[in-house]
């Protein structure tokens, strides 16, 4: 992987952008574990929709993990005077309102278009993210994605110390981005609405929030193919409160949730669909995956 990265970062933007779509493509064809996977959670989003409509959307979704990877081998060339052929901002104003009441600003995001460059475009522009990762298996190649990541100034924040490092960053006023559209484990969330059915949701960004007291922004780097290149799109994330503190914490992550499905929904070719998003299930549900 390493490798082929390293080897894609040389070629010419359209001719890399033509590989990775070719393997993608082929991706979608050769892994039938994960096609089974992103087909299972669209008859769930939408059973309205016909099969044909539910597997284009999905070969849509192989398409655009093929281009954030074409992409990603591209970083080590990108820097502030030709990030702007690659990604814009829309909406920037509500991260630089959020900015200015200087208590850092927390980022929600999720694995939508290509969460990997908005980060790191966002650094180029000037305003470098903290942002959780988790460790790979394989030192090397978990070193070169990070040390790729962190090239617009971002600094990574292991997931064994997150909440420790990620209020020290907001007290000093920076910017925290965080995923937040992944499956939990019961212990480790609440469940909240997400397309009609309970998924087990991190309160992370919401107890971090609350302890913080940090405003919040929806950051989502979307894909347009009018444009040929992403607008990295925000929305201002108003803050619920309620007397009770858990009945919060779960108001709000819910409301996170709700934001992204919204996207979801707008650009569904956009989303990972491919990861079991509703695995974990209340107490006494039987599994959905029959797999």
């Amino acid at each position: 992987m390493a490798g082929v990265l390293r080897f894609l970062g040389w070629l010419p933007p359209r001719l890399v952008r033509g590989a990775c779509a070719a393997l993608a493509a082929s991706s979608y064809w050769l892994w039938p574990r994960l096609r089974r996977v992103g087909i299972f959670n669209l008859r769930l989003a939408f059973p309205e929709w016909s099969e044909r409509r539910r597997r284009r959307v999905l070969f849509g979704t192989f398409q655009n993990l093929g281009r954030m990877l074409a992409d990603f081998a591209r970083f080590p060339k990108l820097d502030r005077n030709n990030i702007e052929e690659l990604i814009v901002y829309d909406g920037f104003e509500h991260f630089a309102r959020a900015r200015e009441q200087g208590k850092g600003v927390l980022f929600l995001t999720a694995h939508f278009g290509n969460w990997e460059l908005s980060s790191f475009a966002h650094g180029l522009y000037g305003h470098p993210l903290n942002f959780a990762v988790r460790q790979m298996d394989n030192p090397l190649l978990n070193d070169l994605i990070n040390r790729y990541r962190c090239r617009s100034g971002g600094r990574t924040i292991e997931k064994n110390d997150f909440a420790r490092q990620a209020l020290r960053a907001l007290r000093r006023g920076e910017a925290l981005g965080i995923l937040m559209d992944t499956n939990m484990l019961a212990s480790e969330g609440v469940f909240v609405d997400f397309f009609g059915r309970l998924a087990c949701t991190t309160t992370g960004p919401a107890r971090i929030a609350r302890k913080a007291r940090a405003p919040l922004v929806l950051g989502l780097a979307i894909w347009d193919s009018k444009l040929g290149k992403y607008r990295l799109r925000f929305e201002p994330v108003q803050w619920i409160a309620c007397q009770d503190p858990e009945e919060e914490i779960v108001a709000n992550t819910a409301n996170f949730t709700r934001l992204i499905e919204e996207y979801v929904r707008r650009y569904p070719d956009q989303w990972l669909w491919v990861h079991r998003r509703w695995k974990t299930r209340p107490p006494g549900e039987p599994p959905l995956y029959p797999f």
